[in-house]
């Protein structure tokens, strides 16, 4: 199944789509293509034959809700924005650490988890850096909102390149 960029009516990004998805939303008069592969799949019915593009865009404008604007915090979106690299060693990061332990009243949020090596999650335990005189290479921050899930889109279509953020 293959892939079509959304576009708002604004022309920014929105989310992947399905090719089918995008199929239905251009004849059903919701969107329209913005930009056609070189060699477009083609799928046909008894009575249409329709091209895939490649970006559709809607036609009416679409209001992102607020929750998008911070990405929910899960474990991969965790070690995304730190790069798959420990706070602590900055070697390989697999696990998730809370800089101040949920323990001592630390919560799970964007600015106390930080990816960290298992070495260095087992060896701080539910003690604070200052207890064991540790410190962190970089400081925990917020992804900056609904762009942040551009950055780590794998191998993007080239034709998207002009709609996606520069960080992607």
């Amino acid at each position: 199944m293959g892939r079509v960029l959304l576009l708002n009516a604004t022309y920014e990004p929105l989310q992947l789509v399905s090719d089918r998805r995008a199929v239905v939303l251009v004849l059903g008069g919701r969107a329209e293509p913005v930009a056609m592969p070189e060699d477009p799949q083609v799928w046909r019915s008894a009575s249409v034959s329709v091209e895939i593009p490649a970006i559709v865009r809607l036609c009416e404008m679409v209001r992102l809700p607020s929750r998008m604007r911070t990405p929910p915090l899960t474990r991969r979106a965790l070690l995304l924005r730190d790069s798959y690299r420990c706070a602590y060693c900055l070697e390989h990061a697999d696990t998730v650490d809370h800089v101040v332990p949920r323990s001592r009243g630390g919560h799970h949020d964007w600015l106390n988890v930080v990816a960290a090596c298992k070495h260095h999650n087992l060896l701080k335990g539910d003690r604070l850096l200052e207890e064991i005189g540790w410190r962190m290479h970089f400081e925990p921050r917020i992804p900056e909102g609904p762009w942040w899930r551009w950055r780590h889109v794998p191998d993007p279509d080239p034709l998207w390149a002009p709609y996606l953020p520069k960080a992607s």
